[in-house]
């Protein structure tokens, strides 16, 4: 059987080959720490269980969701919203309930582009920007993120880049942890309002952020529900990465296409996982980021003392550290798994510029975290 020739244009999906890798040797018996992957292993609140427990036994949530998604849930976005970023939304044009973020992200090519179009992607990235314009037949070109402009894009750069429809950001990013403060996004919504572009900001890491800082929404700059959406996510914030429920807010033109799009190849999310979303609005999530914070301090402990440079984060459970001289980032993913079964990224599956770094996800409990870094330590790789 034949495939599409679209699939021949995608690299290898990063985490798919990772976790090939490691499941290669737990079946051998070997005890794999997996500081790869950025799936919470937190429990997802109690209350939010218990309300789906009520919610799934509720007849009306056996039928098919509307499509946009609850208005209750709506409205309680749009009032989440108004409080955390003194935003308004119109519930019924500019709220659009996801079946996790990732899947508004991998529809939204689709749902605004041409074959002839093409779309800006950061580098390094969250793989699924460029794939999924890649699936829809889009071209793709790439800005750099640097680390002497903390992986922040230049605004120049962005402005010389030609021909270019839609741009894709994330910030808190994945994976370098770095944060944008609401002047670069009024420089960049001025910039996308001059010349027509269109800008999808990922903020699934946007309630997670430390030492002081909050995630501005790039939808409080001036201009920016001309030219702009903004796709969050429950999965990491609320530990609820398995529910698949996140939402886009912003422009009613391109929610409206988006939505478009989901009508005709999804249903929306079910009922009572939207209800328990509405539980999940109410709660705090300090408790988590003082977890966060407690192996963040671990880490930075760590890192030092293995000889390792990182970039300090101040957004995101990651961490991006330089690999050791004289490897390349999927030698040393390579021989971290292989000699100390330890699972890291390998910064270049994130893109070109991800090369000599690593990402470590802060999602396992401390003492795997410190027992991964011992055994990470006993190779000597920064100082043999």
């Amino acid at each position: 059987m034949k495939h599409s020739r679209r699939l021949d244009r995608l690299p290898p999906y990063l985490f798919d080959e990772l976790d090939k890798a490691k499941q290669r040797l737990i079946a051998l018996g070997a005890k794999v720490i997996d500081l790869a992957v950025g799936d919470p292993d937190l429990p997802t609140p109690p209350q939010i269980v218990e309300r789906m427990r009520e919610a799934v036994t509720d007849p009306t949530y056996h039928r098919y969701p509307g499509y946009r998604g609850s208005a209750a849930l709506r409205n309680s976005l749009a009032s989440w919203f108004h409080r955390r970023y003194e935003v308004e939304l119109d519930p019924d044009s500019e709220i659009l309930v996801l079946i996790g973020s990732k899947e508004g992200l991998g529809h939204l090519p689709l749902a605004l582009l041409d074959p002839e179009d093409t779309v800006a992607v950061p580098d390094p990235a969250y793989p699924v920007y460029a794939n999924t314009s890649i699936m829809s037949g889009a071209g793709v070109q790439f800005f750099d993120l640097k680390e002497e402009n903390a992986f922040l894009p230049r605004i120049d750069e962005l402005d010389s880049l030609g021909g270019v429809r839609l741009i894709f950001l994330n910030y808190p990013n994945n994976p370098t942890g770095a944060v944008a403060g609401s002047g670069f996004f009024d420089s960049l919504v001025t910039l996308a309002v001059k010349k027509g572009i269109m800008l999808c900001n990922d903020a699934a890491y946007n309630e997670i952020t430390f030492d002081g800082f909050q995630s501005p929404s790039i939808l409080a700059s001036k201009g920016a529900m001309e030219c702009a959406i903004e796709i969050h996510s429950f999965s990491k914030t609320y530990n609820m990465t398995g529910w698949r429920i996140g939402f886009a807010v912003g422009n009613a033109r391109i929610l409206s296409a988006l939505s478009q799009v989901k009508v005709n190849l999804d249903s929306s999310v079910f009922g009572a996982i939207q209800d328990a979303a509405l539980t999940a609005l109410s709660l705090s999530y300090d408790q988590n980021l003082r977890e966060y914070e407690r192996r963040r301090r671990l880490a930075f402990e760590w890192l030092p003392k293995l000889g390792c440079c990182f970039f300090y984060p101040k957004g995101t459970f990651y961490l991006w550290g330089r690999v050791p001289p004289g490897l390349t980032s999927t030698e040393f993913a390579v021989r971290v798994l292989e000699k100390a079964n330890v699972s890291v990224a390998p910064g270049s599956g994130f893109g070109s510029n991800g090369e000599g770094w690593f990402r470590i996800a802060l999602t396992r409990p401390v003492d795997e975290i410190d027992e991964g870094f011992e055994r990470i330590a006993s190779l000597n790789l920064w100082t043999s």
